[in-house]
């Protein structure tokens, strides 16, 4: 009953309220992705970049096990590439991502791993409305 009350004193506004909301998620995501993103081009160019001072004798062991591991999720991302390009991807990746946690696998590059801690989490940003509110 609560819920028709909700939606019948003013449902334009709700709709209008549900849209807004979905998009400014979809926007903050689509940034994280972008950051992500960004991190891990940077760190494929300082992956080359150890790779041809390895060929000149310059590079130390640490850098090229930093490289190493770089190459992996390189390898990792073009992994994920190909199902990208499959019908129902929407649907594969994550199931593929999914069952790769489930079975101590980790499928995605080290730059997305740590997307969730990036994302504000639901308490901080009701936290952060409250406080408006009280001010």
């Amino acid at each position: 009953m609560k819920i028709y009350a909700y939606i019948h004193k003013a449902p334009i506004r709700v709709i209008r309220i549900g849209r807004r909301r979905a998009w400014m998620r979809l926007k903050r995501d689509m940034l994280l992705i972008k950051e992500a993103l960004s991190q891990e081009k940077q760190e494929t160019k300082d992956m080359l970049i150890i790779y041809k001072r390895y060929t000149q004798k310059q590079a130390t062991h640490e850098e090229v096990a930093k490289a190493n591991k770089q190459f992996a999720d390189l390898l990792k991302s073009l992994g994920l590439g190909v199902f990208a390009i499959l019908p129902f991807a929407p649907l594969t990746i994550p199931l593929i991502v999914k069952l790769g946690k489930w079975v101590g696998v980790e499928v995605l590059p080290s730059s997305f791993n740590n997307l969730s801690d990036r994302r504000p989490k639901k308490k901080q940003r009701l936290n952060a409305r409250t406080r408006v509110k009280d001010e």
